[in-house]
């Protein structure tokens, strides 16, 4: 899967094992904020019922892909087209020109290969989910070749050693349907789909601080959307980054805006994934979702996220901060609801 801040990477075994703990009688899990869907990915692996949801076009597009689309549905056709979308030669366009030559994160020869095969993508009318599970192959195979540290504000001064390499297309890790019914990827606000979907658990990671995942990744937006939009600054930076703002990246506003969304879950069991870095310390956390239940804390110790470690650069490369600390703690907070079980929609 794509290189992604705030992965849930290192915590799945955790995540996946507080969710089975629960009982067997829990067959369903909303992700209410889904980004790469690794974990509605590993909970479906684990045979739950998943429904994804993230207000990013790019994040659904991946939900698609790992979360509704199924590996018996899909897979024979997917290689199929994969096969034919690897033999298309390069064919220079707006990716090349905005994201090679305007700034520096693809190679111009895998940026002219990324602009034929997503034309090819479009021109192709393919239904939603297969066209899902195409995108994510060609983002990963974008993101296999990129010269960044994983954060799309900026690339590297100098080439990254596998930005060398050539782009190659392979199937994404669909998995068949999950013992406990097919999911569905889905695509809104936070607050409004909390007071929408129902599930036996619903799993919520947030965003934690100021940083925008629309602007980290805005390159996988435009990929998908393939708008071919106005961009700005050195980043070459979608238009709508300055007006596609989230209460969640806001410490104002985070509060009160994850009070609402806690408030409106329909499910038995609420588990939050937050860390010490956010904008609410454990004991508020604690407090909060104590308005809806018995709260228990599970505490993690992990290495901060490669950005942090190297550093703070301005939009030049040059290094104007120093690193405060390289290690975190991450929290799983599992709240018992205090409400009878939903119906599994």
């Amino acid at each position: 899967m794509i290189k992604y801040i705030g992965s849930k990477r290192t915590l799945l075994p955790a995540i996946v094992a507080v969710v089975r703990d629960l009982g067997r009688d829990v067959h369903s899990v909303i992700d209410l904020f889904s980004g790469t869907s690794r974990v509605g990915h590993a909970l479906k692996a684990a045979g739950y019922q998943v429904f994804s949801n993230d207000l990013n076009a790019y994040a659904h597009t991946l939900a698609t892909c790992y979360v509704q689309a199924d590996r018996e549905d899909i897979e024979a056709d997917a290689r199929k087209l994969i096969a034919e979308f690897q033999a298309l030669p390069g064919r220079p366009g707006y990716f090349t020109e905005t994201f090679c030559e305007k700034s520096r994160f693809f190679q111009p020869k895998n940026g002219a290969r990324v602009d034929a095969i997503r034309e090819e993508i479009e021109r192709k009318g393919l239904e939603p989910e297969l066209k899902a599970v195409l995108l994510v192959s060609l983002m990963e195979a974008a993101d296999r070749v990129d010269s960044t540290t994983g954060l799309q504000m900026a690339y590297l001064k100098q080439w990254a050693p596998r930005a060398h390499n050539d782009l190659e297309l392979r199937l994404p890790e669909i998995l068949p349907r999950a013992k406990h019914g097919k999911g569905r990827a889905h695509r809104g606000d936070a607050v409004e789909m909390a007071g929408v979907l129902e599930a036996d658990v619903a799993y919520l990671d947030p965003p934690y601080n100021q940083h925008s995942y629309l602007a980290n990744y805005h390159i996988w937006e435009s990929l998908v959307l393939w708008d071919k939009p106005e961009v700005y600054g050195v980043a070459c930076k979608r238009i709508d980054v300055r007006k596609r703002q989230s209460a969640f990246n806001s410490k104002k506003q985070f509060f009160q805006v994850f009070k609402d969304t806690v408030a409106a879950i329909q499910a038995r069991y609420l588990v939050v994934s937050f860390n010490n870095e956010g904008y609410i310390r454990r004991e508020d956390m604690e407090a909060l979702l104590a308005t809806r239940g018995k709260v228990t804390t599970l505490e993690h110790d992990f290495k901060r996220y490669v950005g942090a470690q190297i550093g703070i650069h301005n939009p030049q490369g040059k290094k104007v901060g120093e690193v405060s600390h390289l290690r975190n703690k991450e929290f799983l907070f599992l709240c018992k609801l205090s409400l009878g079980s939903p119906k599994t929609t």
